[in-house]
């Protein structure tokens, strides 16, 4: 099994040099009386209620590309402190990586308040995707309902497979805002009918066609 071994400590003091050091020969230890095998190393020292943290984004970004599937720490406090820790811990047991930990010789064992909260926000999140496939049907319904007709106004349909269309088209942003729907249910629609566009970039070239529509009218 492959891992990461996380070490940090939380000032730059030249003392704490020794700290980084002993943390990750004993995490060293723990990787191989568990018989997993360490690709990385990381090391750093900052504050843990800080999210923005080198270190960690390394540690999270190898937990994205499925390249491990472990990582060996300290204890759960060295990935975070209050709501950072937490915050860390759902993104890493999310994705099935395992935690190891020196202060529990081996896979790292929650406490009962830990426990509770990730399970509450295992289940807001959980919501939270609910509610977001709801507004995209809303939305397509809609717009279908205002006139959108998909099978006329997506071209191509069908090639590039699995593939997210960069290009929104304008004439819809345009017309689905007549219909009053949202720049949010606008977004959603198109997502939904195959475009990959955010709520912030339908606003956007809605603005850009506003203007340039003023333009036009200013010349004339």
């Amino acid at each position: 099994m492959k891992a990461v071994i996380y070490c940090r400590v939380s000032t730059n003091k030249e003392t704490q040099e020794s700290s980084l050091k002993r943390q990750e020969e004993e995490l060293l230890e723990l990787a191989d009386r568990n018989h997993l095998t360490v690709e990385k190393v990381i090391k750093e020292q900052a504050s843990g209620y800080e999210l923005e943290r080198d270190g960690i984004l390394e540690l999270l970004s190898l937990i994205r590309d499925k390249e491990i599937n472990a990582v060996l720490i300290q204890d759960e406090t060295r990935l975070g402190r209050g709501n950072a820790k937490i915050a860390l811990l759902h993104c890493i047991l999310k994705e099935g990586v395992k935690l190891y930990s020196i202060s529990h010789n081996g896979e790292l064992q929650l406490s009962e308040s830990d426990s509770m909260v990730l399970q509450i926000v295992g289940m807001v999140e959980e919501y939270q995707r609910k509610l977001h496939n709801v507004k995209i049907k809303r939305g397509m319904k809609r717009a279908v309902d205002q006139g959108y007709k998909p099978q006329k106004n997506l071209k191509n349909k069908g090639k590039n497979a699995g593939r997210d269309r960069i290009e929104a088209p304008i004439e819809e942003i345009v017309r689905l805002r007549r219909n009053q729907l949202t720049f949010a249910e606008i977004a959603a629609t198109l997502r939904g009918f195959g475009y990959s566009i955010s709520k912030a970039t339908v606003h956007r070239r809605y603005q850009e066609y506003t203007e340039e529509m003023e333009l036009e009218q200013n010349k004339k």
